[in-house]
């Protein structure tokens, strides 16, 4: 399986994984393994989501984008570093890049934060925001924490090894406006997402409002990512990477712009970055390293590593 050069990512059933068949359960369990080991993408159905919550949250998000700039700063809190509320156009840099990504987004964290964490902010023009994307938000997260027991499985974990790491962690859903570009006033070298790969643990991205989504396969071909209306695209981020010593693949990809023909509409996309909590040990798994697989990453706790990125990424700067 892991030599298998996909040109369109594999698809799979949460329901499968919630049967009371063991033989689908654990087929679940394996098929999602090989397809992170491999290009570290899928496309799941029976996540929790609704249309009605889908359609809602999307209006939600597009009624907030396309208010004034002026009404959307109120909630933009640099202290923050973005990890809550707005961030403006041109203020995310990806790792390795040296021009601002083409978009701006808002950050929803935990419901009921703990242990320091900041609350929460919802603009206040707009009440339906709260609701939905804190709807969104559970439902997410739920079908993560999932994920991530057929995850520990895969990898002759317990069950629930991932449990209490995920517990009020430091999750985001993140809605993100790829606002319409004048093809000749674009930067050189900016696109609405550069190359790069997620932070968290694992990302549940909803169906974006466009295409745009590639992934970078291992053979350095790019191969478009669309998912159908009733799937989610799940992806490895940096953290299982490091954890599991690249057994499971952390796969670079982006947001490219449209054609130029296109370049006036925007995109809407809204991904849930699974995180677990600041204290979370990343050491490389004992069983993931081997003669074959020596251990290539350094000890470091989720809290250092998020806070290494945020920098990397311009979000944080002192």
């Amino acid at each position: 399986m892991s030599d298998i050069l996909y040109d369109q990512i594999p698809s799979l059933d949460l329901a499968d994984f919630k049967s009371d068949d063991p033989e689908r359960k654990a087929r679940f369990v394996q098929d999602l393994g090989a397809a992170f080991n491999n290009i570290g993408f899928v496309a799941i159905k029976n996540h929790g989501l609704t249309d009605e919550l889908t359609a809602n949250l999307y209006n939600s998000v597009k009624e907030f984008f396309s208010t004034d700039t002026a009404t959307k700063q109120k909630y933009e809190f640099p202290e923050l570093h973005g990890q809550r509320g707005y961030v403006g156009k041109n203020k995310e840099t990806a790792k390795g890049f040296k021009v601002a990504d083409l978009k701006e987004f808002y950050h929803i964290g935990q419901p009921d934060p703990i242990n320091g964490m900041p609350d929460n902010v919802f603009p206040d023009e707009f009440p339906d925001f709260k609701e939905n994307t804190l709807t969104t938000y559970t439902t997410l997260e739920n079908a993560g924490r999932m994920l991530l027991r057929a995850i520990a499985l895969y990898l002759e974990l317990p069950e629930d090894y991932f449990e209490d790491k995920v517990a009020h962690g430091d999750s985001i859903l993140r809605a993100i406006h790829y606002f319409p570009l004048d093809p000749n006033l674009v930067p050189e070298g900016a696109v609405r997402a550069a190359a790069h790969g997620d932070i968290n643990l694992i990302t549940l991205l909803m169906g974006a409002s466009a295409e745009g989504l590639e992934v970078l396969r291992r053979d350095g071909q790019w191969i478009p990512i669309t998912a159908l209306p009733d799937q989610i695209i799940v992806n490895v981020g940096d953290m299982l990477d490091r954890l599991t010593n690249h057994k499971l693949k952390s796969t670079i990809h982006r947001v490219v712009n449209p054609p130029r023909e296109k370049m006036n509409s925007p995109r809407y996309s809204i991904p849930f970055f699974m995180h677990p909590r600041s204290d979370m040990d990343l050491t490389c798994l004992g069983s993931c390293i081997s003669t074959e697989h020596p251990k290539i990453y350094e000890d470091m706790t989720a809290g250092a590593f998020l806070d290494e990125r945020l920098r990397e990424l311009g979000l944080k700067k002192n």
